[in-house]
């Protein structure tokens, strides 16, 4: 149980039906398809849905209360002892509710944004956590708006830490969702390129990450990319704790070794390894090992947490495909730093004598897309073999790398299957193909393809 309609009337007090009832309430949905018992429905309006036109599916799958638009009608089928709270804005009253249910429950809060790595720092963190508290965290994207707070609303009353990934896309959204949280720690992987286009620049960027700050407690840690220096300059309190590569940092990433399933580095002395690959990677576990000291959890206990670590699907997931072709998936998402990120990382890995790029495009760059995409291209260099590009502006990579570095082969295509047939030569033992871009390519079609020929070989 999480509360009961007597502890939502005490909060909500504009309502009819048996609400003072003491009705229990398992879980809390905006979905009205979702079968689940004892359940509150929160109908959502959007610019191309109205979630109270779907009120009688979720009273047919289980729901026993609902929130209300004050200003709609009541509909004629519901039974009159139904409860109902009325409130002005559907949204916000879900957002609220999960900053009522937050303090009801009253956990250790780490909040978690950044350009980049913001997920996998999440999975860190959340496996960290998990060997000395009953843990909660953000499932799949549920990291925006409505995600959050329903991510709040689905945590168990004993509860201990809650971890929550923030997302955002432009000013204010971040802000609102550590004003929901209030954060006990929260923690900045980094600053991008990502959302340029409706944040202007990269000092827009930070600016919209460090809205992170706005629901912090007041005796609240910041843990953060040490090397950027619009962080720098913001985060510089004393309770702070920069964290990267460089000297002047407080907590220092050192002897950084890429293997082809790991990564090993040292972090104040102690040595650690985890199942990821990438410089990117060891940073963003110092941010969590650093936010574990912080909750007083053993070194012993966070090294065995991150040699089991388990991260979010399509995150730079090394695969086997046709002819036992080693590809990795990254294909999530995209920005041009965790582009280059990933390249470097390719770069990096021993044991093949093909190295195959295929990068799609970076979407939401706006009027730096072009400059952003041939960007790219800098960091393509020997021992990478060829670079193929799909999309619209991606072709800016691939065209800049044979102008630059005709050693390399480079190709663009506008269709997916000449693209695959393209790869056929690099599908052996010996080669490894990175593929990655924005969500909206989903690359991943990509990587099935030559899954579902390695399985029927």
């Amino acid at each position: 149980m999480l509360f009961t309609t007597k502890w939502l009337s005490n909060h909500f007090t504009n309502f009819c039906g048996e609400a003072a009832d003491a009705i229990t309430i398992n879980t809390v949905t905006t979905d009205s398809r979702q079968k689940l018992k004892q359940s509150l429905f929160i109908p959502i309006v959007g610019e191309r849905f109205d979630g109270h036109d779907y009120m009688k599916q979720a009273l047919e799958n289980g729901a026993v209360a609902a929130f209300w638009d004050e200003n709609k009608p009541l509909p004629q089928f519901l039974p009159t002892d139904f409860p109902v709270f009325l409130v002005a804005d559907t949204l916000t009253a879900l957002q609220t509710l999960a900053t009522h249910y937050r303090n009801n429950v009253n956990p250790i809060v780490i909040g978690i944004t950044g350009s980049n790595g913001k997920t996998t720092t999440k999975d860190i963190v959340t496996a960290i956590a998990k060997t000395t508290y009953r843990t909660h965290y953000t499932n799949g994207n549920f990291n925006n708006h409505i995600g959050l707070p329903l991510t709040v609303l689905s945590m168990q009353k004993d509860t201990e830490v809650l971890v929550l990934e923030m997302g955002m896309s432009d000013f204010g959204e971040i802000e609102r969702l550590s004003n929901i949280a209030k954060p006990d720690y929260a923690i900045i992987t980094n600053i991008g390129e990502s959302h340029i286009e409706f944040l202007g620049s990269r000092q827009g960027i930070a600016q919209a990450k460090l809205e992170i700050t706005k629901g912090l407690k007041a005796d609240g840690m910041v843990i953060f990319d040490g090397d950027e220096p619009l962080l720098n300059t913001a985060l510089q309190q004393n309770h702070n704790i920069a964290c990267g590569f460089h000297q002047k940092n407080d907590v220092i990433v050192s002897d950084v070794d890429v293997h082809t399933k790991k990564t090993t580095f040292r972090l104040s002395g102690t040595s650690y390894t985890i199942p990821l690959l990438g410089r990117h990677h060891a940073l963003n576990a110092a941010f969590a090992i650093v936010l574990g000291e912080a909750l007083s959890i053993t070194k012993e206990k966070m090294k065995q947490a991150l040699t089991t670590l388990e991260v979010t699907a399509m995150r730079f997931e090394l695969k086997q495909g046709v002819h036992d072709v080693s590809m990795i998936n990254d294909a999530y998402n995209a920005s041009p730093t965790s582009m280059k990120a990933a390249i470097e990382v390719v770069k990096q890995m021993d044991g093949f004598k093909e190295k195959v790029l295929v990068l799609g495009d970076i979407l939401e760059l706006g009027n730096h897309s072009e400059a952003l995409h041939r960007s790219v291209s800098e960091v393509i260099d020997s021992p990478i073999t060829a670079v193929f590009t799909f999309g619209k502006d991606a072709e800016k990579i691939s065209t800049a790398v044979t102008k630059e570095k005709p050693y390399i082969k480079g190709k663009h295509f506008a269709v997916k299957e000449e693209l695959l047939a393209a790869l056929q030569p690099y599908l052996h033992d010996e080669a490894l193909l990175l593929f990655k871009a924005s969500r909206g390519l989903q690359f991943e079609s990509l990587v099935e393809a030559l899954m579902i020929q390695s399985e029927h070989k």
